[in-house]
């Protein structure tokens, strides 16, 4: 049938994810090695191709097409992953969302995708079942709980999967069709539909996982950082199925002393998190006086936020092992500036990454030299084909190969790259600009600050100046004396200026699931 279809006009080479992460590992011998570990489940590859072709299987038994949207509403688990590359592999398009938000967002989110299908974990359901009849494009739920679900308007997962056939054509897809969604973090307003294509993870897998982490069957990678992220997509899926490797699933919130339990129990090579956690993970560890032993992991990764140099020098002095700082984007998929192994430069975001370019614009859209601040642009082939629906950010966004970030950078003279922070977060002090991140790094230095954010609050005169929100360590007492200590503490560090006239002590940050903190929250 392939060969037949080849040979027709029009019709572009094949290559389907579901093929390249599943089948080939199986058609390499690597059938009977452990792909997945989740609590006291292991999956082997040869499992995990006969549940994904089982649920391929079944979702056409209820007319799922090509095409058709498919939402994850699920804990990281194998459940995820056979869902996700079960519908890739019939041409339909899972969309991983935030198991951490409200009944009204998973609303938006089902019928701004018009998904058909929800495949959802049952305590999920059980929030959001009263409100079903406002899913208008919605056609069928399929429930994961621990027993058959007794209801009669859902389908129970098991049963679902047990009774479809192991035999799955593979649908005949090309690397430029839409593979799968992801729905930006919602840092800067309402999740963005963002549309990647069947190759993308692959050309990301290629990119940061080959040529920076240089990563190999023998790798055993456990991301903090959830599946439904696109940072915790790559790390915790298909960078160790990229390989031949072994995944590390943790299902519950990635608290320090869970996730610590988990790197000591599971000891893989590689750990993904981002810096509020490093940062909480360093507390635990000063607050308990117990070091855990992380001898299994070759290698740390931080992305979401720019690294203080100080979580890397006390994790280093900690552990031993080095936090590779980066950066990436829902749009681009996974990381596209990183720090390499033997080449740090803590504080920075470091270099491009291999298959990716990228330059520093200022407002004529002309590249800046060394050392001047501008707006971060990058092209590479893991950037998203556009927005679902949204032609009003393509065009704001997109320039032809070129996507803007919305990030704020210099390059120094070596070709590191240093984060100053969102084009929309900079602020404009007495006429000079100011970064919001200069003054954040300045506070974490202070022995008192577990984490803190930065935004630009307006006086009456709508002129502009720095208004800091602090999280204090454990045992640490808020205090007017404090918040005065602190303001000189910036001021000795910084030029006078860039002082936080104002200081709200909280006793946390919100933040989105990936750690990036919502500034916009706190600005109302």
């Amino acid at each position: 049938m392939i060969e037949s279809v080849m040979n027709l006009r029009g019709v572009k080479e094949h290559y389907n994810a579901a093929n390249r992460f599943i089948d080939e590992n199986v058609r390499k011998g690597l059938g009977n090695k452990v792909a997945i570990i989740c609590d006291d489940e292991q999956v082997t590859y040869q499992d995990l191709q006969r549940r994904v072709n089982q649920f391929g299987s079944a979702l056409r038994n209820i007319n799922v097409e090509s095409e058709n949207r498919i939402l994850l509403l699920t804990y990281d688990s194998p459940e995820f992953i056979v869902s996700f590359f079960g519908a890739m592999k019939i041409g339909a398009i899972p969309i991983p969302v935030n198991t951490m938000l409200q009944p009204n967002d998973y609303e938006y989110l089902l019928n701004n995708s018009r998904a058909k299908v929800l495949v959802i974990h049952e305590d999920f359901w059980e929030k959001v079942k009263d409100i079903r009849d406002r899913f208008i494009y919605l056609k069928e739920v399929i429930v994961i709980s621990e027993s058959a679900s007794k209801s009669t308007d859902v389908i129970d997962f098991l049963e679902f999967v047990d009774c479809a056939s192991t035999d799955l054509e593979t649908y005949y897809s090309s690397s430029e069709d839409a593979g799968f969604w992801l729905y930006s973090s919602g840092s800067t307003g309402n999740p963005k539909g963002v549309i990647h294509h069947q190759k993308s993870m692959e050309v990301a897998f290629d990119n940061f996982a080959k040529q920076v982490l240089h990563m190999t069957e023998d790798d055993i990678t456990f991301s903090a950082s959830k599946l439904f992220f696109a940072y915790g997509l790559g790390n915790g899926m298909y960078f160790p199925f990229g390989t031949g490797g072994t995944a590390v699933l943790l299902k519950d919130r990635p608290t320090p002393d869970k996730v610590f339990e988990k790197l000591v129990e599971s000891k893989p090579t590689i750990f993904f998190g981002v810096p509020t956690l490093y940062g909480a993970m360093i507390n635990y560890v000063e607050k308990t006086g117990i070091v855990p032993d992380l001898s299994s992991v070759r290698v740390c990764v931080s992305a979401g936020e720019a690294l203080p140099a100080t979580f890397y020098n006390k994790w280093k002095e900690l552990f031993g092992i080095d936090i590779l700082d980066g950066i990436g984007s829902t749009e681009a998929l996974h990381i596209f500036l990183s720090n390499r192994i033997g080449d740090i430069k803590a504080g920075s975001t470091g270099k491009v990454v291999p298959g990716y370019e990228a330059r520093i614009l200022n407002d004529q859209s002309i590249e800046v030299g060394p050392n001047e601040i501008g707006d971060l642009v990058i092209k590479g082939e893991s950037l998203t084909g556009g927005y679902w629906c949204n032609i009003e950010e393509n065009h704001r966004k997109f320039y032809g190969e070129w996507m803007h970030t919305g990030d704020k950078y210099y390059q120094d003279e070596d070709g590191h790259f240093w984060y100053t922070g969102r084009s929309d977060d900079m602020l404009k002090v007495g006429g000079i600009w100011v970064s919001p991140i200069e003054i954040e790094t300045v506070l974490f230095q202070h022995e008192d600050v577990l984490e803190c954010a930065v935004i630009g609050k307006k006086t009456e005169n709508n002129l502009v100046f720095p208004k800091a929100f602090i999280v204090l360590k454990d045992g640490v007492t808020a205090s007017e004396r404090l918040s005065d200590e602190l303001k000189l503490y910036v001021k000795s560090n910084l030029a006078p200026y860039k002082y936080p006239r104002e200081i709200e002590f909280i006793d946390e940050l919100p933040k989105t699931a990936t750690g990036k903190v919502q500034r916009f929250r706190l600005r109302v």
